[in-house]
């Protein structure tokens, strides 16, 4: 979706430089150079925009649902790690960057949605994330929210990053987790509580091309990811009058849990040790909030995690 959005402002601006149009594409070219660093300083969200009618549309399609188990002090900074990363990321988009779902549940903490920087180099795109309320992904970026006097901001990055949307098939539970150790430190560096969320249903929207680990295709995604900074899953769903092949997501419900936090103590220099305790915590915390809410969205009782 985002890549589809991104490609359509990147071509508009094209036509301008071929067109007629070229001084508006010099003047916004000068506010690129001028703006460059708003997407790492917090961004530029408006209101106005995340409360559009169609993401009501958007939200009642799949349904989206966020729920709340524990409540979460707005007297504190929090980092959110979000599960699955999925191909859409529809539960992340959904409850946190349109509606008022998660202002409701949580009152006074602005979530920001953090996303690869290379995002914010599309143009007209990079203004249009922000006033979702999406920031760059980048450290400086996830150090600017969490370092936040006063409390009741809440960074929410999506742990597996691209690499996960890989693994995103039908029935999928694997995390692309146990060399992700930065946000812990960062967590740690600022003193945010940790906080674990699941969105369950969110590797059924689409069905993925068979990429098993080793194969050719699999190679191939894997090396264009790393080239790229993202990853290029091969996927279909259904049309808009059949249900047989199409890029529109299938009409799954995604009910995206949000766990309890965990307190966190501000330490500027963490050690590799500590980074790994926190870590297997966080890991337990988070095996934990997906055992105990399975069995209400449809996960056989014989399925775990697999941490990877």
């Amino acid at each position: 979706f985002l890549s589809l959005v991104a490609e359509f402002c990147c071509g508009f601006f094209v036509i301008l430089i071929l067109g007629n149009f070229w001084f508006l594409a010099v003047l916004y070219l000068l506010w690129l150079y001028l703006d460059w660093e708003t997407p790492c300083t917090g961004g530029r969200r408006s209101q106005w925009v995340r409360s559009w009618t169609v993401w009501k549309y958007f939200r009642e399609y799949f349904p989206i649902n966020l729920i709340k188990t524990s409540d979460l002090n707005p007297n504190h900074n929090y980092l959110l790690g979000f599960h699955p990363h999925g191909v859409l990321v529809a539960g992340a988009f959904g409850n946190f960057c349109t509606g008022p779902s998660f202002k409701n549940l949580f009152p006074g903490l602005t979530p920001y949605l953090h996303i690869m920087p290379i995002w914010f180099s599309c143009p007209f795109f990079r203004e249009y994330v922000m006033s979702a309320g999406m920031v760059s992904a980048s450290k400086e970026s996830v150090s600017y929210v969490l370092n936040k006097e006063g409390g009741g901001h809440a960074s929410v990055i999506v742990i597996g990053g691209a690499e996960e949307s890989l693994n995103a098939h039908p029935g999928s539970l694997t995390l692309n987790i146990l060399k992700r150790k930065g946000f812990i430190k960062m967590a740690l560096k600022h003193g945010a509580h940790l906080v674990p969320v699941f969105s369950f249903g969110e590797n059924e929207l689409f069905k993925q091309v068979a990429n098993p680990k080793g194969s050719w295709l699999r190679n191939v995604q894997e090396k264009l990811q790393k080239i790229m900074g993202f990853a290029l899953p091969l996927f279909h769903a259904r049309g808009i009058f059949q249900y047989s092949f199409g890029l529109i997501p299938y009409r799954q419900p995604i009910h995206t849990v949000v766990g309890s936090p965990i307190p966190v103590k501000r330490n500027l220099n963490p050690t590799t040790e500590e980074i790994e305790e926190l870590h297997a915590l966080y890991l337990q915390k988070l095996r934990k909030l997906f055992e105990e809410h399975k069995r209400n969205y449809g996960i056989p009782e014989h399925k775990s995690l697999i941490f990877e």
